[in-house]
């Protein structure tokens, strides 16, 4: 089999250059649609002291070395939450950002070693706010891209139909016939047998090791992930406290936390949350997600004290992380995000 050219000779990127001239456009028309609404774009450092605390996102490592030789570990960030919930700390009402992110041990027709990330925060506003923002977006992105439909693999949504609103309590019923409430105590504690019993009784495969967190992934990927967004967009809500590591309980279900994922196609755009600003409380999520990792992957990363200094005097806010070049894909029909991207990274 011949293999594929590179993306920079000229007859692969003549095929490419039209769908990275509409990525311009979106990317032109975001910020004019942030800028309109009295956000300020920010620009955060990529070298960070912790690149976020959860267990399953990996960085790439790396250390500075200053003039007196001290070498100082460093990270490449996964997401520049932690710089920008600091600009809420330090008196910044709104704001986003719209930067390259690094995470490791992702490549796929959804996932990029380097990616784009777009991600704002609003002070002292609701997270229904930012599905608001999302349903937006969405409609800017497929409107500069002059298109009336998203497609990926078989499954269409309409990008300008208002989004479906949808718990995750309800979607385990919907997709699955499980109650995932019975699994989880008032106090947010899971009990990993009852939700084994779940799966079994659904007909889904599990594993003598799988955790609770585990099991609810596998529900996840494997019933109803598939079936969101589609016609329309899907805000999937109210996920578990143990699966929104970063986001306050919310006020009507303690059980669950302030955290939805926008979906379109069956893809995962977005990610949002009623920002938790706890300081002590997240310390305790933080320690909890790297024993899970030290479990699973064998390593942890440090916690960004000065981040944890920060949540202390944030304000109330709520931030959306969303995958940018997911967005452009969507928008311009291309089958993987590399398709979107000017210089994907080598393989």
């Amino acid at each position: 089999m011949t293999a594929a050219s590179p993306w920079w000779t000229p007859d692969v990127h003549a095929d490419r250059r039209p769908r990275l001239i509409l990525r311009n456009a979106i990317t032109a028309a975001l910020r004019d649609w942030f800028a309109r609404r009295d956000f300020v774009e920010v620009e955060t450092a990529a070298l960070q002291v912790s690149p976020g605390n959860e267990a399953h996102l990996s960085a790439f490592a790396t250390e500075a070395i200053g003039p007196d030789g001290r070498h100082l570990p460093l990270y490449l960030h996964t997401s520049p939450e932690f710089a920008c919930k600091k600009l809420l700390a330090a008196g910044e009402r709104r704001i986003f950002s719209l930067s390259a992110v690094y995470r490791n041990r992702e490549r796929g027709p959804l996932h990029h070693p380097s990616f784009t990330m777009l991600e704002w925060y609003r002070a002292d506003e609701t997270y229904e706010s930012l599905m608001r923002d999302c349903a937006g977006l969405v409609a800017l992105a497929a409107e500069r891209a002059g298109t009336r439909r998203f497609a990926f693999r078989g499954r269409e949504a309409d990008p300008f139909a208002e989004p479906e609103q949808l718990s995750v309590v309800e979607a385990f019923i919907r997709y699955a016939g499980i109650d995932l409430l019975a699994t989880v105590a008032a106090d947010g504690s899971t009990d990993r047998e009852a939700l084994h019993a779940a799966l079994v009784q659904a007909g889904l495969r599990t594993a003598p090791d799988d955790n609770w967190a585990d099991l609810f992934s596998r529900v996840m990927v494997e019933k109803i992930e598939p079936g969101l967004g589609q016609g329309r967009a899907t805000i999937l809500y109210g996920y578990p406290i143990s699966e929104a590591a970063l986001a306050r309980p919310s006020a009507d279900e303690p059980r669950t936390a302030e955290r939805f994922e926008l979906y379109c196609c069956g893809v995962e755009l977005a990610n949002a949350f009623g920002e938790l600003t706890d300081a002590a409380e997240q310390r305790r999520r933080f320690i909890l997600e790297m024993d899970e990792k030290q479990r699973i992957y064998g390593e942890r990363y440090p916690i960004d004290e000065d981040f944890l200094a920060a949540l202390a005097i944030m304000p109330q806010a709520s931030g959306a992380a969303l995958g940018f070049d997911r967005l452009v894909m969507l928008a311009t029909g291309a089958g993987r995000v590399e398709d979107v991207m000017w210089t994907p990274v080598a393989e």
